[in-house]
């Protein structure tokens, strides 16, 4: 059994609103050695720890953690559309297993998703189907969220159950670091949006997605010339998070609140969590020792941009 971990911030503004041509360089750079690592690595199965961000997943049935047997990329932000290459039986298996081990998850049998799956799948290995992977959504926007704790928990679970199959698995948790974009929420959403948000946004009319993501792209503009439009960056908690990762010390966050995370580093870092899970189903498979490392705060996509890569010992 061998494992190889992958940690990769996404953004949906690649393309729209860039930073200058150095700093995208050095991202293509990060992403090609990345890629070449896991080509060399040569995975038979991939585990994908990601958020959503109201695509696929609504206030109708909000589940904290959920597991797909089948899933869509809807190809929002010009990002990757079509089925992944799930295997159904092994996803169901990895469903028992982790409720076996204590923790409840749900499971689609039609799950849809957005660049924050699709994006890490094109990037890293070239497409949506190219290696069979297991999707695992951790919620990451929708309040009450999950804690720390349940989703390393949910990482320990998988990472045993990856161990069990005997083969040689990659394990990607996809997730901005510190960043705060404007995502709608329930409590303060006019009646529209709130209809949206509880499920009605699952089919988006195409002038509402258009609009959606001109308003990205316009709040991303805006962020990069006054970061105060938006919440700010925090690098420094950025680089507090990839050393506690780095270093196994991840069970660290369980004592850390949400709204800590929140007030901190912004709204949507809770996606870190698809970290967290990722490095916890390392862990579980065995010793790991950090292989590579990068950090750049890049305001023009809203976002602490990092990637991490480690192997078993």
């Amino acid at each position: 059994m061998s494992a190889l971990l992958q940690c990769l911030s996404h953004t949906p503004l690649v393309g729209f609103v860039d930073p200058e041509q150095s700093v995208l360089d050095e991202v293509s750079g990060v992403v090609a050695t990345a890629r070449e690592q896991i080509a060399e690595f040569d995975p038979e199965l991939v585990i994908l720890f990601a958020p959503d961000h109201y695509n696929g997943f609504f206030y109708d049935i909000m589940p904290p953690f959920c597991i797909g047997t089948r899933a869509y990329a809807i190809g929002d932000f010009g990002s990757a559309a079509g089925e992944l290459s799930v295997p159904g039986d092994l996803a169901e298996a990895a469903i028992q297993f982790v409720m076996d081990a204590g923790v409840d998850v749900a499971l689609s049998h039609k799950m849809q998703v957005d660049h924050g799956f699709a994006q890490p799948l094109e990037f890293l290995l070239g497409g949506l189907d190219r290696v069979p992977v297991i999707p695992v959504f951790i919620n990451s926007v929708a309040v009450p969220l999950p804690p720390f704790e349940r989703a390393r928990l949910l990482g320990d679970a998988l990472g045993r159950y990856a161990a069990s199959l005997n083969k040689r698995v990659l394990i990607i948790g996809s997730g901005g670091l510190s960043h705060q974009p404007p995502v709608p929420e329930l409590a303060t959403a006019n009646d529209h949006m709130k209809d949206r948000l509880l499920g009605s946004g699952r089919d988006l009319p195409a002038d509402e997605r258009e609009a959606r993501t001109k308003r990205v792209i316009e709040a991303a503009r805006r962020f990069t010339e006054d970061q105060n439009t938006l919440h700010p960056l925090n690098p420094e908690w950025d680089q507090w998070f990839l050393n506690l990762l780095g270093a196994n010390r991840t069970s660290e966050l369980d004592s850390v609140s949400n709204q800590e995370v929140s007030e901190k580093a912004g709204k949507s870092t809770h996606e870190v969590k698809a970290w967290v899970a990722a490095a916890a189903a390392m862990a579980a498979i065995g010793p790991y020792r950090e292989s590579a490392r990068y950090y750049r705060p890049i305001p023009e996509w809203i976002a602490g941009f990092g990637a991490l890569s480690a192997t078993t010992v």
